[in-house]
């Protein structure tokens, strides 16, 4: 008999810890971010600066906290950002962002689809088609397999 078949180390692994009802998150401490300051970024638009208030928003989302309330805040405040820009103004302030906060930023394009009352889809669809011109598909997945929500 080879030595080969006699190696039995394989059966060692537990394969049943990787299912999914055992999975469990990163544990994410809730670090206190309140998310974007909604008067500062309310100045920054007032004074026609729109790439800062969109680096501004972008720079403290509240991925970490529990509280809905927060978010949905957060997610406001962006949306009026995003509705601040022309169509034209877009490329420019994408072009500044790194990839971490143009991920993001697809988060809230993804987030203002699901609040889209205010009737902003076809902004939102711009906004959408811009950022993916300049990140591909890559951060449409990072985006869906990320279970941290905006």
């Amino acid at each position: 008999m080879s030595k080969a078949t006699t190696n039995v180390d394989f059966r060692k692994v537990d394969v049943d810890q990787y299912e999914e009802e055992k999975y469990e998150d990163d544990a994410v401490v809730d670090d206190g971010v309140t998310g974007p300051n909604d008067a500062e970024v309310q100045a920054l638009i007032a004074k026609g600066r729109l790439a800062d208030a969109l680096q501004t928003v972008l720079s403290t989302p509240p991925i970490a906290s529990k509280n809905p309330a927060v978010k949905d805040k957060a997610a406001q405040v962006v949306m009026k950002v995003l509705t601040a820009f022309k169509a034209a103004d877009i490329d420019g302030a994408i072009k500044n962002l790194d990839q971490n906060k143009l991920d993001v930023l697809m988060k809230y394009i993804y987030r203002g689809f699901e609040m889209s009352s205010e009737g902003n889809g076809a902004q939102l669809l711009v906004w959408h088609d811009k950022v993916f011109a300049v990140t591909g598909l890559g951060s449409i997945v990072r985006v869906l397999t990320d279970r941290r929500r905006v």
